[in-house]
C-alpha cells in the first residue's frame, strides 16, 4: 500500500483569495509545483482535499470547482509534477442552497474525502500526512491516524494565534516546501 500526502488547496498549494471564483485569481506559491514533484519522486500519492462551501453558498457552481482543478492540474503537469486526484466537499450545514445543506462526512475535518481516496488508491493511511493552513486540516490527519502539518501561509498565521484544544500539529511550517522537506526527512 502507498502512503499519501493530502494537500489543502487554497492557502497551501495556491494563494488564499477568499472564495476562489475566477481562474485569473489562481496564483501558485513559487515553491508549490517543486514541492509536489518532490513528493511524486518519493513515491507518495499527492491528493488535494478541499472544502468548497462557496458552491453551497451560491457563489459559484460545482462545474467551476472542476474547471479550477483542471487548470491547476494543467499547470502542475507543465512543471513535470502530478496531483493524483482532487476531492472536494461542496456542502455546508447552513447553506442557503437546500441541495447542499447538510452535515456530511466529506467536509473537513471529517474523513470522508480521505476514506474515498483510500478506496480509490489503496492507501496506507498510517504512513500518510495532511498539509494545510487550517486547524481542521490537522484534525483531519488526527481522524485517520496520520500526521498533520500546519503551514503559516493562507490562514495559517491566524490559526496559530487561536490554538484548538487537543489539536496538535506534528509540525508548524512556514510554507509547503518546508513541510515537504520535513516529511521527506521522516521517511529517509
Amino acid at each position: 500500500m502507498t502512503p499519501a500526502v493530502f494537500l489543502d488547496r487554497d492557502g497551501t498549494l495556491i494563494e488564499e483569495v477568499g472564495y476562489l471564483d475566477r481562474l485569473d485569481r489562481i496564483v501558485f506559491y513559487p515553491w508549490s509545483i517543486d514541492a509536489v514533484r518532490l513528493l511524486n519522486r518519493a513515491g507518495f500519492k499527492v491528493i488535494i482535499v478541499t472544502n468548497q462551501s462557496g458552491v453551497a453558498r451560491g457563489m459559484f457552481e460545482e462545474c467551476f470547482v472542476e474547471e479550477a482543478h483542471e487548470f491547476i492540474d494543467g499547470r502542475v503537469r507543465e512543471g513535470d509534477a502530478l496531483i493524483d486526484r482532487f476531492y472536494y466537499c461542496p456542502h455546508h450545514p447552513d447553506a442557503p442552497i437546500e441541495a447542499y445543506r447538510q452535515k456530511c462526512e466529506c467536509r473537513k475535518p471529517s474523513p470522508g474525502m480521505v476514506r474515498q481516496a483510500q478506496r480509490d488508491f489503496h492507501l496506507d493511511l498510517e504512513r500518510s500526512f495532511v498539509i494545510g493552513d487550517r486547524w481542521h486540516d490537522v484534525e483531519l490527519a488526527q481522524s485517520f491516524g496520520g500526521l498533520g502539518v500546519l503551514v503559516r501561509t493562507g490562514y495559517g498565521e491566524a490559526e496559530i494565534a487561536k490554538p484548538r484544544p487537543k489539536v496538535n500539529a506534528a509540525l508548524i511550517a512556514p510554507e509547503l516546501m518546508t513541510a515537504v522537506g520535513w516529511i521527506l526527512r521522516r521517511i529517509a
